[in-house]
């Protein structure tokens, strides 16, 4: 039998009524992005209102970065959203068949590479025809999404499904046209799948059209009221999507969407308080979690390739243990200790099992459960003094010096390094004795050699020369003792360090750290690159964030902050 989507989809009616969403629907092969911003890791910015009408302190509109009206669900938010949406116990896992996305500079929510290609178009209408006819088979999986104390008259529990569920589909409440569609598509359901039950019939069929919506596809902020003061303030609704995107990579929850319904989220003070209580939510955890995970690298924890006659601790599965070393440190220092950037980059508090105490030489009993420790003072300084970070950046036997120095360059600093030149290759083969020789003799000269890496990338790596191929502290490489000694040059002048401790210190103490610490944070939150507008807030919490702000507060300070609250009007982008 032809499928249901197809059946549907021959309805010339239902698509003139739902012709606002299916206009929406053509700008789905454009993109839908109007953006402005870098794009790149690698080009930093320097370092160094009110959502019921407008923004408070009048904000001006160059303070507020142009985006998209029409951000796209990432893959990983869709199959939440299809998980909580038909109140489900697990994630649907289709999206595992979904055309992949590209990756978008950092992070894997901007929405400048969230398109809808014509394939991925057609896996949202296979995964809406998929649940509407698992869902509706099953009268315990429907009864779920049916609201409490429907009435028995047909066509009132027809209006309080599609009322009820498409409010929590588009995440707000549906128009009058858009309701009268649904309730037709709904009626028509019992045509097109004869023998169903009425009821299920008719929800399958007003299910596989609302899956498929550009209004479920996409976050659509359209905004409440004309612009004032050059900005459009978006409307409770979708503010409270904003915030259960951020905080729980999710649709708004039931009490969000009532609280939006209620007016509760119409100042910037009441929008902070909400998510105050938002970030208690164990999925705050989850997402604040991603947010690092995806800075950081714990991907290139894995599948490292070491020489086990020279380290043989480098077990099998011990880049799980590294990244998930990694998840209870910045979980500790986020959420227990409400710490923040310098916290991240200077604590010794560490979480091992017997696997990672062995190649940081904590002494003591372990077991494959983690254990929290205090590492060595001398030794261990923060996130870039650990195992994940120092073991990815490094060879089967040496360590990556200029890996380590070009990651701290973009990801903790923001700086805005070249690309490589066209003919860059790796470290020769030579009769250097340590590796900083090898390094230093291979990187002196060229295109990039005295510009790039004497001044930026080379003092940056050198500063972790203790630690070897794993990340194991050492004093001697070939025999030779150790040199980690050099300066970088901040805003403020050059800074010296003898190793790896002093300089994860200066970090910290740097305005150029915490600055772009606070633009990845914009990024994240909006989903999208930063840019000329946003210089202005990334110094203010940079300056908070050095000041002692925690990581919590800088994510409260960017929803309650006008460009987390309004948008920039369609005509001025």
């Amino acid at each position: 039998m032809t499928s249901l989507a197809y059946r549907l989809a021959s309805f010339a009616r239902w698509r003139r009524a739902l012709g606002a969403g299916l206009c929406a629907a053509a700008l789905l092969f454009a993109g839908c992005t109007g953006l402005v911003g870098d794009g790149d890791e690698g080009d930093g910015a320097s370092p160094g209102g009110s959502p019921g009408g407008s923004p408070e302190g009048g904000a001006a509109r160059s303070e507020v970065a142009e985006r998209s009206m029409f951000p796209r669900l990432s893959h990983a938010q869709w199959e939440n959203t299809a998980r909580d949406l038909l109140r489900l116990d697990e994630r649907p896992g289709l999206s595992a068949s979904f055309t992949t996305d590209p990756l978008g500079g950092v992070f894997d929510n901007n929405e400048a590479a969230l398109l809808v290609t014509p394939g991925l178009w057609s896996d949202y209408q296979r995964a809406a025809e998929e649940l509407a006819a698992m869902v509706t088979a099953d009268p315990g999986k429907l009864a779920r999404m049916v609201p409490a104390g429907l009435p028995d008259e047909p066509e009132a529990r027809a209006l309080a499904f599609v009322e009820g569920f498409g409010e929590r589909a588009f995440r707000r409440p549906l128009t009058a046209d858009e309701r009268d569609a649904y309730l037709a598509l709904f009626d028509r359901g019992k045509e097109l799948a004869a023998g169903d039950d009425p009821f299920a019939a008719g929800a399958r069929a007003a299910l596989e059209a609302f899956l498929q919506s550009p209004h479920f596809v996409y976050r659509v902020e359209l905004g409440a009221g004309p612009a004032k003061d050059g900005l459009i303030p978006l409307s409770g609704h979708e503010i409270a999507t904003k915030l259960a995107y951020l905080f729980w990579n999710t649709m708004p929850s039931d009490e969000l969407l009532a609280a939006a319904r209620a007016g509760e989220l119409s100042t910037p003070e009441a929008v902070r308080a909400y998510a105050e209580r938002m970030l208690d939510d164990p999925r705050a955890r989850e997402v604040v979690g991603a947010f690092h995970r995806q800075l950081y690298d714990y991907e290139h924890y894995h599948d490292l390739n070491k020489d086990q006659a020279l380290y043989p601790e480098f077990v099998p599965g011990i880049g799980d243990d590294m990244q998930r070393e990694a998840e209870l440190f910045v979980e500790h220092i986020v959420f227990d200790e409400e710490g923040g950037l310098t916290d991240l980059l200077t604590s010794r508090t560490a979480f091992v099992n017997d696997h990672l105490a062995a190649v940081y030489g904590v002494e003591g009993e372990f077991s494959d459960k983690f254990e929290q420790v205090e590492l060595a003072e001398a030794e261990r300084s923060g996130l870039l003094t650990r195992l994940g970070f120092l073991a990815s950046k490094a060879t089967a036997r040496q360590p990556d010096s200029i890996h380590r120095g070009v990651f701290v360059n973009l990801r903790i600093l923001c700086a805005a390094l070249p690309p490589p030149p066209d003919d860059a290759t790796g470290l020769p083969p030579g009769e250097h004795a340590t590796n900083r020789e090898r390094v230093e003799a291979h990187t002196g000269k060229g295109t990039c050699g005295e510009a790039c890496h004497g001044t930026w990338i080379n003092p940056a790596g050198f500063a972790f020369e203790h630690y070897d191929a794993i990340g194991k502290y050492r004093t001697t490489d070939n025999g030779v003792p150790v040199d980690a000694a050099d300066a970088y040059r901040f805003g403020g002048g050059l800074k010296s360090y003898a190793d790896a401790i002093e300089f994860s210190r200066i970090l910290a103490e740097s305005d150029e750290a915490h600055a772009c610490y606070a633009r990845r944070w914009i990024e994240f939150a909006q989903g999208r690159s930063t840019g000329a507008e946003d210089r202005q807030s990334i110094k203010e919490l940079g300056e908070a964030s050095l000041g002692g702000a925690s990581t919590k507060e800088l994510i409260l300070q960017i929803v309650s902050s006008p460009s987390f609250l309004a948008r920039v009007p369609a005509e001025a982008q």
